[in-house]
């Protein structure tokens, strides 16, 4: 086998491995540029090269092209090949309609309700803290509108509805209540500190009601701000965001996670080995991840940085409960709690993260509480509305299976039946079963196939045809004279042109001995094949009685005709001078009993006589010829009657005239003369003019230029007529 380079890419051609578009070139180029700069970096890598490490990136970048080329060529592959039949064009357009949306919505579905769920999960965890926050600024206020009355009456601002609250309210065994009149603390207890639990905020200008961070720990702290004896009243209430708070937030949700800032003096947390680091972008609770911040779980304690802050879980309060079905799956959403830095007053952000991990179930058993038996009914109708959609899709998927089943159907079929007319089966039909557009379609692919098949039998049928008036006209041509005998005083030409492919016109030339000959002319009415076939009768028949005798006139037949009953042909006289008025009504007879009545025939006959040179002549219906003397002079010959073969018993003129030298003998058919244009017909002037302008050129130049003539008088347009043209010219 021969494997040289000029012959590898034909045979990689050959078994289709050869790049051939441009898009594969590219595709392999870079693969193999990869490939060798991928080599190349390796062996300077073992050679201790430093410049060979910024090969990685070109490396890099050469791989993802070619994939993304070979993705390309791929998809150019599977159009080809998988996408060439309609049907499964039309699949995977229904698919892309029809389940590619339906698919999308559902994606969209479950991601809105894994946010909205997530969401509202938040909402009731900030609801709960903002509710609390909401008692404590409003038990605040009654705090500070007592301890601002008893020091508008000068007595110590001893809040007394304080220990009520704490000896009856277990929440306000935890908070802490302290005053400051300008900057200065005041004592709101009989048995309280002097020193307040938390220093004075110095921005502390009006009512207040935040999440706080101070000392690195969480708070629920709200304030009032009231004017006495033109200081300021500051009461701020206080209650740590602890474990067991939010314990009782957790009932009924799940599983609670409080982030707090680490202290800043503490450097973040250095990410852990691979196994050992988990980040939130890569876990099942990806969705906690609030404003970029990432959380790592570094040993025991899981440490979240966001920006140039880190967030430590403070503690995890509440438990997640077990799974009430397959689809109950955990929901995992973070997000960040505001707060102000109790130090500087700063609103932060980012001060704080829940984080709250629960299942669908719980939330549905919080939002659908107040409902009872009704959320049933709500739960009911939504799953109906489900399985309604779900019958609807796939109800339109079998639809659109059996509209592609019936589509691609009648177009296999007539790709079928377009192979078969390919070989030139024309017999081939579609079966029509349905009343649509496809069946329009088919129906008239199955009537052009018919009428091509009938196109293609009449088709040979005029082939046929034509091949029998090409045999006619050959036949047709034998019997017109194809050696003219010219006598030493009178010179003969005949010219006869169809105008179709066989005549009806006649001429004939025939010797009777060597002083006498017979001139015919003749015009048989209508056109083609049957016109042909009465003037070879006539041919024949005026042959047959110039030559063999003319018969005795008992009951004349014709030649070939059948004779009447009770009769026998007639007998031939013998030795009878030829007599052109006697041939005529002979002929005439013979037609009108062996052809059709609307059949007959002009024809003229004449006996030319060398040594009187005398011209004994008949006319039946033809058109009159005419004698041209040397000085222009018409003699017409019009002695004769009426056309033959349309009456019985016709008798017939003979009439006679000399032919001097110089006479021009013209006989012609209704075909030279009356051709029309735009400027009426050829007329017989023009003839004549054509003649004797020209009367001292051979006769077959005078032919010449005559039928020349008429061609330009017809012009572009189809040749009414035969055209006949019978000259003789007396020396």
């Amino acid at each position: 086998m021969d494997f040289s380079s000029a012959s590898l890419p034909s045979r990689l051609r050959r078994l289709r491995l050869w790049p051939a578009s441009r898009l594969a070139r590219a595709a392999w180029y870079s693969l193999a540029l990869a490939i060798i700069l991928f080599v190349l970096q390796g062996l300077l890598g073992a050679l201790r090269f430093s410049w060979g490490k910024g090969l990685g990136g070109w490396v890099e970048f050469l791989s993802i092209l070619s994939i993304l080329l070979f993705a390309g060529l791929g998809f150019r592959w599977l159009r080809a090949r998988v996408l060439w039949r309609l049907r499964n064009r039309l699949i995977v357009t229904y698919v892309f309609i029809g389940v590619v949306p339906a698919l999308l919505l559902i994606a969209m579905a479950f991601a809105t309700l894994y946010l909205l769920a997530g969401q509202f999960a938040n909402f009731i965890v900030t609801s709960e803290i903002n509710l609390q926050l909401h008692s404590l600024e409003a038990t605040n206020a009654a705090v500070s509108n007592e301890m601002a009355a008893r020091l508008e009456r000068g007595e110590p601002a001893i809040a007394q509805s304080l220990e009520g609250l704490r000896r009856t309210q277990a929440a306000w065994k935890h908070r802490e209540l302290c005053a400051w009149l300008g900057t200065q603390p005041l004592v709101v207890s009989r048995n309280g500190d002097r020193e307040p639990a938390f220093s004075f905020p110095s921005f502390l200008h009006g009512p207040f009601r935040e999440i706080v961070h101070d000392h690195h720990k969480l708070y629920l702290r709200a304030g009032t701000v009231l004017s006495v004896h033109n200081q300021n009243l500051s009461v701020v209430s206080s209650e740590e965001l602890d474990k067991d708070q939010v314990e009782e937030i957790a009932a009924n949700l799940g599983e609670i996670t409080l982030y707090s800032a680490a202290p800043e003096a503490a450097p973040a947390p250095a990410p852990a080995p691979l196994g050992s680091t988990a980040d939130l972008s890569t876990r099942p609770d990806a969705a906690a991840n609030p404003a970029g911040i990432t959380i790592r779980e570094t040993g025991n304690e899981p440490a979240l940085a966001g920006g140039q802050r880190n967030l430590r879980a403070l503690f995890t309060a509440g438990t997640l409960p077990p799974a009430g079905g397959s689809f109950d799956h955990p929901i995992t959403f973070g997000t960040p709690l505001p707060g102000v830095n109790w130090e500087t007053g700063d609103h932060e952000p980012t001060s704080a993260l829940v984080r709250v991990q629960t299942r669908p179930s719980l939330l549905y058993g919080r939002l659908f509480a107040a409902l009872g038996d009704f959320a049933k009914g709500v739960e009911y109708i939504l799953l109906a509305i489900a399985v309604v959609l779900a019958v609807i899709e796939l109800l339109a998927l079998l639809i659109g299976a059996s509209l592609t089943r019936t589509i691609t159907g009648a177009v296999a079929q007539l790709y079928e039946a377009t192979r078969h007319i390919d070989r030139g089966d024309f017999s081939q039909r579609i079966l029509v079963k349905t009343s649509d557009q496809l069946a329009q379609l088919a129906i008239s692919f199955n009537s052009m196939t018919a009428s091509i098949e009938k196109l293609i039998l009449e088709q040979k049928e005029k082939q046929r045809l034509e091949n029998e008036l090409t045999i006619a006209q050959e036949v047709q041509a034998q019997l017109f004279p194809r050696q003219i005998t010219q006598l030493a005083t009178l010179e003969l030409h005949g010219y006869c042109r169809p105008a179709r492919t066989v005549s009806g016109d006649y001429y004939d030339f025939l010797a009777i001995n060597a002083d006498k000959l017979i001139l015919a002319v003749g015009d048989v009415s209508g056109k083609g094949i049957s016109a042909a076939l009465l003037m070879a009768t006539l041919h024949s028949a005026v042959r047959a009685y110039s030559l063999e005798g003319v018969p005795q006139l008992r009951e004349p037949m014709a030649v070939g005709g059948r004779t009447r009953a009770g009769t026998r042909p007639p007998a031939a006289i013998e030795g009878v001078e030829t007599s052109p008025a006697m041939l005529l009504s002979l002929l005439n007879h013979q037609l009108f009993e062996s052809t059709p009545q609307e059949k007959y025939a002009t024809l003229f006959l004449a006996v030319y006589d060398e040594p009187s040179r005398s011209l004994t002549y008949s006319n039946g219906g033809h058109l009159p010829p005419m004698i041209i003397g040397p000085s222009g002079g018409i003699r017409r010959l019009d002695q004769g009657g009426t056309v033959v073969g349309l009456f019985d018993r016709v008798s017939f003129d003979e009439g006679s005239s000399s032919l001097k030298p110089g006479d021009i003998f013209v006989a012609y058919s209704d075909g030279v003369t009356e051709p029309e244009n735009d400027f009426g017909e050829f007329g017989e002037e023009r003839l004549i003019d054509l003649v004797r302008g020209n009367r001292t050129l051979p006769l077959s130049r005078v032919s010449e230029i005559v039928t020349s003539a008429v061609d330009d008088w017809i012009g572009d347009k189809e040749q009414p007529d035969d055209i006949t043209l019978v000259l003789a010219r007396a020396r």
